[in-house]
């Protein structure tokens, strides 16, 4: 079978982490792990020379961590899909973290479970947060929300249908879950999410649910 498979770069300074993490990866066929890096500065170093599809990066790291690593990244327009993997799942980092460009956040403690999903998953163009991160995440931006007056913006413009499909995006479910409750097909669920990213001016479902958060639809 002929197919390109996804490669990885793993960054991390606990080299016993890096040797389980790639132990995990040669279990799948379709992802091939190209190096690592034990500091911020190597993987600076690193992306001015080579590429991968998916970076597994580190938060805590010596000479630079993880936050300078992504603002180098952004400066350079260094474009790669990353993975933040870090035992601090505060909601804050993971929000300026994903404002730098993050795609990904999975909890080392978790890491084991999740970091083939994740990677498959942010390679293919989608977020991944763990959802013990997501709930935090919502937490957050619902104790923001409190001390405002005004929601942030006006769902007037939004379809009935729009709102609805909204809510369940919410509430977790999946596309083809709220293709079954409202009864359509997956693609106009597909076509009604685009719609919500195009007319509320985000990029991921975090996004989506924030705003449902502040506007009191969920």
């Amino acid at each position: 079978m002929n197919y390109n498979k996804i490669k990885v770069h793993i960054a991390d300074d606990h080299k016993i982490l890096i040797d389980g993490v790639i132990a995990l990866l040669n279990t799948e066929d379709d992802i091939e792990v190209e190096g690592y890096s034990l500091t911020g500065r190597q993987v600076v170093n690193w992306s001015s020379k080579n590429t991968a599809d998916v970076l597994v990066l580190d938060i805590n790291m010596p000479e630079m961590d993880g936050i300078e690593v992504l603002k180098t990244f952004k400066k350079r327009n260094t474009k790669i899909k990353t993975i933040i993997l870090s035992g601090l799942s505060d909601p804050k980092i993971v929000q300026e973290m994903i404002a730098l460009g993050a795609n990904g956040f999975v909890d080392k403690s978790r890491a084991n479970e999740q970091i083939i999903d994740a990677i498959k998953v942010v390679h293919n163009g989608i977020q991944y947060i763990s959802e013990d991160i997501k709930v935090k995440l919502l937490d957050l931006y619902a104790s923001d929300v409190k001390d405002e007056d005004e929601p942030e913006f006006l769902h007037g413009d939004l379809t009935e249908r729009e709102v609805a499909v909204l809510r369940l995006i919410a509430k977790e479910k999946s596309s083809s879950e709220i293709a079954k409750k409202l009864n359509v097909s997956i693609k106009t669920v597909e076509t009604y999410r685009s719609n919500l990213y195009k007319k509320l001016k985000v990029k991921n479902v975090v996004g989506l649910a924030m705003y449902a958060v502040r506007n009191k639809i969920v």
